[in-house]
């Protein structure tokens, strides 16, 4: 299943989280079927995002529109410091 790997800094986590939250109808719109949220023990500037799309057609899509309608504007991201690091990943098939 395709998955949009996103990680990057912030400033603060609750501004960060209203943020993502404004976005939760427009995520499932754009075909997330599963979403996670990450941060590093010992790092609360930096969060991890997993979105699970049903295509990579959808998830190349949501990738675009973040970054062209979400990160470039600071209304939308009001607690992104610098720019995201996104790739798109797929299971490994592992044969022994």
């Amino acid at each position: 299943m395709p998955t949009l790997l996103i990680e990057h800094r912030i400033s603060d986590f609750t501004t960060w989280s209203r943020a993502f939250d404004r976005f939760a109808q427009r995520r499932r719109d754009a075909g997330v079927l599963h979403e996670r949220v990450m941060q590093p023990i010992d790092d609360p500037h930096y969060v991890l995002v997993d979105l699970e799309f049903g295509s990579n057609e959808e998830a190349q899509d949501f990738q675009r529109f973040l970054e062209t309608e979400v990160w470039s504007n600071a209304r939308n991201s009001p607690a992104l410091v610098g720019s995201p690091q996104a790739r798109i990943v797929d299971a490994a098939s592992l044969k022994g």
